[in-house]
Formats: C-alpha cells, structure tokens, sequence
C-alpha cells in the first residue's frame, strides 16, 4: 500500500480537475456556448449540434493520442511528465475562454476542443497511477475515494463560481465570462498536491538506436492490442464501458442545457441543482467505492448501470412524474423542482459508476501495462464520448433535445448486457498468470 499522502495527492488531481468539467462542460459554459455565443433562440439547435462537433472532435483527438501516450509513458517511465503537461494545458486554454465574445464561433470551439482534449486525456494518464496505490482489492475504495473528492472539489468550485458569476445570460455575459480563468487558476492552484507528492514507479528506458519514442509507441501498441485478445474479461468491460460512458457523457454534456431549454428551469434551481448532483456524486462514489471492496468490482457495476437506467427515466419523464405526484400525493410542484429528483438519481449513478470502470480495469491490469490499459480504457470511453455526444447532436437536430434524451436509455441498457459474460476473479487470474509468463 502506497503511504497515505501519496494516495491522497493522487485523489487531489480529481479534486482539481473537477472544477473545469463542472464549470466549462457541465453547468455554465455549456449553457452559455449555445444561448449566448451562438444564441440561436428559441430551440438553440445549432448552438447544440456546434457544441456536441466540439466535445466529440475533442475525444476523437483523445482516441487516437491515449493509447499511443500511455505506451511511451510506460516504457520511457515518463507518466508524471506527460500528466504535468496535460495539466498546463488546460489551465492555459481554459483560461483563454476569456476573450471569447458572442458570435466568435470558430475561436470558441477551437478552445473547448483544445481545453477538453487536455483535460480528457490528462484523466486517463492519471488514472494509470491507480494500480501503484495497492492491492488489486483495495483499489475500489481508493478510486471511490479520488472521485468523491473530485466531486467535493467540483462542489467548491460551483459554488464560488455561483456566488461571484451570477447567472448565464447575455446582459451578464462580462461577467460570467470569468468562468474560463476561474476555472483554470483552480485547476492549477488544487493540483499541486499531485505533483509534490504522487511518485513515478516506472523505469525508464532509452529508445534502440535508430528508433523513435514515436515508433516505439506504436510498436508497443500494436504488441498490446494483441495481448488484449488474452484478456477476454477485459474486453467485455471495455465494451460495456464505451456504451456505458456514451451515456455518462451525454448527462455530463447535455444535463444543464436540458435543464435551461426543456425544463425551463429557474436560477435558484440551477443553484439546487449544482450542490445536489456534487453531493450525490460524492457519496455515490465513495458509497460504492466500499461496497466494491465487499461485493466485488463487476456486481457494483451492475448496480450503478441499473441505478442509471432509473436516473435517466426520471430525467425523460419529468413532466409525467410532476403530474404523477400531484395526483398521489396532493403535492403540486413545478416540473423544474420535480427535476431535482432526478438529479439525486444522476448524481449518485455518475460518481459510482466511473469510479467502478475506473478500478475494474485496475483490477485487470498486468503489472508493467498500467498507462497502456488505462490508455485502452481512455480511448474506450471518449470513442464512447464522440458517438454519444455527437449521435444526441444529430438526434436532436432532428427531434428536440427532450425526445432525444431517451438514446440514454438504449445505451445503458446494451452497457449491462455487454457485461453480463464478465468474471471479475477470472479476469484478475489472467492478469496475474501474464505477469507470471512475462517474468
């Protein structure tokens, strides 16, 4: 077991970088990207469709970078570096948005898909750290851990935003433009515990005479995408994880914007909102995170894609649900306070079932492939992010953001039947036994 410092500037990278997906992709910036920047009232369909071709040509670029990065990383023992230059990254193009003015569409998705791409990857390169941090048991209490304070840190950072931004709309945009240096200077200041603390495991190797880190990388790539054949258990959950985080991403991307363009939501209740879904998702991950330890990896997992399944229900059928409960209970609330259940519901699913998938690939990861595995799962789960992002994208385009929420539902439904063949123990076998016949 890695010392408890170690561990804890680990999770403090999750703290950080919370703040830039809750403030840039979740809750202001999304919203302020397509009502105000693009502005194309009243079903802002073009605002939608330009933001989800943003977020998904972002993920593509991660697809394609994760794997290649994490085979260097693990053979140049460089993880560290490459997490240290993703995390500049972010901070330097999140704070750009800044200058952004409404109507300045290409400068605006140029930022978001340069500041996602560092964000999303630095995700991945994180993450491979996770398996030095002990025992393959205990890794679903240290995941769940990482992510309940990343939603802690994400809460923080809402909520000062909130105090000082006020709401998203035009005659408040100088100030609300403030969201992009705020949210990179808290992501610079609340990872520094990371880089203090967190220590490189991996040996580093120099590249063959007349070889490339870059060739090196591809080489070790194709070598690993073969070995993965071997690990059967793995696969199942990588295809499990890439329908299951299609829907994640789309709640992640699109939850705010539903909130203000279907539900038609107050400001106070977007305030609701925020502290609810961070507060959930906390307890969520860090609930399930020692539910993992006892129930096993793969059951938890289970558990949080049906919870899902309940969660995005609740969030199609609001308006049902509003008359439901006025009819059973004689309690008429607003459609937008109803929402706020379904927000509970999200709220625990979200932290849960990441922090799960997170430490399933742990669990199954041989030792010596951490950034290659985790790279796998990276690309995974943002080819996940470029097909759900981008398919809600061309489905609302066609039939309103409010009918199109329901390709959640689909998704989530194949990600458990995807993980059905999955054997956990099995899984964590074939890990060991190839270390065993690589030594």
């Amino acid at each position: 077991m890695a010392p408890k410092r170690e561990i804890f500037g680990w999770a403090m990278f999750d703290f950080a970088n919370q703040g830039y997906t809750l403030l840039i992709i979740t809750v202001i910036y999304g919203d302020l990207f397509t009502r105000v920047i693009v502005g194309d009232a009243p079903d802002y369909r073009l605002g939608n469709l330009l933001w989800s071709l943003a977020l998904a040509v972002s993920y593509l670029l991660v697809v394609v970078a994760n794997p290649l990065c994490g085979a260097i990383m693990d053979y140049t023992g460089s993880r560290k570096r490459f997490l240290f230059a993703s995390y500049l990254l972010t901070v330097i193009t999140t704070a750009l948005l800044y200058i952004i003015e409404p109507g300045w569409l290409t400068l605006a998705v140029l930022l978001i898909i340069l500041s996602n791409f560092a964000y999303s990857i630095g995700e991945g390169f994180i993450a491979s750290f996770l398996p030095d941090l002990g025992p393959r048991k205990a890794l679903g209490w240290i995941s769940g851990l990482g992510w309940g304070l990343g939603y802690i840190g994400g809460l923080v950072a809402a909520i000062f935003a909130l105090l000082f931004l006020g709401e998203v709309s035009a005659d408040n945009y100088d100030t609300v433009r403030w969201v992009g240096p705020f949210a990179g200077a808290f992501f610079l200041i609340a990872a520094i515990p990371t880089f203090l603390w967190l220590k490189e495991r991996g040996a580093p190797r120099p590249a063959p005479t007349g070889e490339s880190l870059l060739s090196i990388g591809v080489r070790r790539v194709l070598t690993t995408w073969r070995e993965v054949q071997y690990f059967r258990d793995l696969r199942y959950l990588l295809v499990s994880v890439f329908f299951a985080m299609a829907g994640v991403y789309i709640i992640i991307a699109f939850s705010f914007i539903y909130g203000a363009q279907v539900i038609g939501w107050d400001e106070d209740v977007r305030v609701y909102m925020f502290i609810i879904v961070q507060i959930t998702a906390a307890l969520g991950a860090v609930g399930f995170g020692w539910l993992q330890s006892h129930i096993g990896a793969r059951t938890t997992y289970l558990i949080t894609l049906a919870l899902w399944l309940v969660a995005i229900m609740a969030i199609w059928q609001t308006p049902a649900l509003t008359v439901l409960i006025g009819n059973w209970f004689g309690v008429f609330w607003e459609a937008q306070y109803v929402f706020l259940i379904a927000g509970v519901l999200a709220g625990a699913s979200l932290g849960s079932s990441q922090s799960a998938t997170r430490a399933l690939v742990g669990v199954l990861t041989p030792k010596g492939k951490a950034a290659e595995f985790f790279g796998l799962w990276g690309m995974a789960s943002k080819l996940a992010a470029v097909f759900g992002i981008f398919g809600l994208g061309i489905i609302q385009w066609g039939f309103g953001l409010a009918d199109a929420i329901v390709f959640c539902l689909l998704l989530f439904v194949v990600a458990i039947l995807c993980i059905l063949p999955m054997r956990e123990a099995r899984g964590a076998e074939a890990a060991e036994r190839w270390q065993d016949e690589a030594a």
